[in-house]
């Protein structure tokens, strides 16, 4: 038997609403990310990510290229949110993430946005690249919960986390959904200026594993209703450091986490011209991380076909 979303037992007991003022004020000065810029967004500064106090929306739609529990038949309403706290060089999202490609919106249409998706079909309201406006999303949610919402929320991240924020958002979030991008922080800072990215995307995952455990909770039609999914794409010239990230997952998770290992790379914004990045992932290099994850011991998950 599927329960409800526990958002709406969050929402009735009056903690959601002390969680909404808990998010607000990591906005003064921001912390929202590890990264801490520190800047005053409640006065209309913008922070490392380009957002200021007001939510701003790249694109709203039923997203039907996710992992299959998500997507499902009907797609998954993704919400893409404008700015990023990394600068990846690849980002094949970059018009979204680092040109600022989207409208500014009010937290009132945010929500309607989810209630809309909700009645379009969607299987679950997907919040893509959500870290930097937290509060704001928090803050729609009770309007959201007023107009009907009952889905489940997934939280679709860079794997780039501040603990303070993913355990104001226990209970909130359904399915988590996060990159385990990088095994080396070198490599991190360079390719997608993330400073510490592998302590801190660590941590995340250790605490988005607290929260739901290795167990993906699918309903009667086979759709995720709770749980974690990591994401790895693999960069060529093994720069993601599959192999690590895998046994790390298996050995310090569980091997029964849900991974996706991805073979979507291809050259984008700013490595199109990059010595290694400038070219598609090779046949022998994704063999190489399927091996890793059978290596790995991992018990569940996804790969893809390449496209050649």
């Amino acid at each position: 038997m599927i329960c409800e979303p526990e958002y709406l037992l969050l929402h009735r007991s009056g903690e959601l609403a002390r969680r909404i003022e808990a998010a607000h004020a990591l906005l003064s000065p921001c912390r929202l990310c590890p990264r801490e810029c520190g800047v005053d967004r409640l006065s209309g500064e913008e922070g490392f990510c380009r957002s200021g106090i007001q939510p701003k929306v790249a694109s709203w739609t039923l997203h039907p290229w996710e992992e299959p529990p998500i997507s499902g038949t009907r797609g998954s309403g993704t919400i893409f949110f404008s700015g990023c706290t990394g600068r990846c060089l690849f980002c094949q999202n970059y018009p979204i993430s680092q040109l600022g490609v989207g409208n500014v919106v009010t937290v009132e249409r945010l929500a309607e946005m989810m209630a809309e998706l909700q009645q379009r079909g969607a299987h679950n309201i997907n919040l893509v690249t959500p870290t930097h406006f937290v509060p704001q999303i928090l803050a729609a949610l009770p309007r959201a919960i007023e107009m009907g919402l009952r889905l489940p929320l997934v939280y679709n991240s860079s794997g780039y986390e501040s603990i303070e924020v993913l355990r104001l958002l226990d209970g909130v979030v359904d399915l988590w959904l996060p990159d385990a991008k990088y095994a080396d922080d070198d490599i991190a800072r360079r390719l997608s200026g993330f400073p510490h990215y592998v302590e801190d995307n660590r941590a995340a995952l250790r605490e988005m594993y607290r929260q739901v455990g290795d167990e993906l909770l699918l309903d009667d039609e086979g759709l995720a209703r709770r749980g974690l999914i990591i994401r790895h794409m693999v960069l060529p010239g093994r720069l993601s450091g599959t192999r690590e990230v895998l046994n790390w997952i298996a050995s310090e998770l569980s091997p029964r986490v849900h991974v996706s290992l991805m073979a979507q790379y291809f050259p984008a914004y700013r490595a199109v011209d990059h010595p290694i990045l400038g070219r598609k992932l090779t046949v022998e290099e994704y063999e190489e991380a399927l091996a890793a994850f059978d290596e790995a011991d991992l018990e569940r998950g996804w790969c893809q076909e390449q496209e050649m």
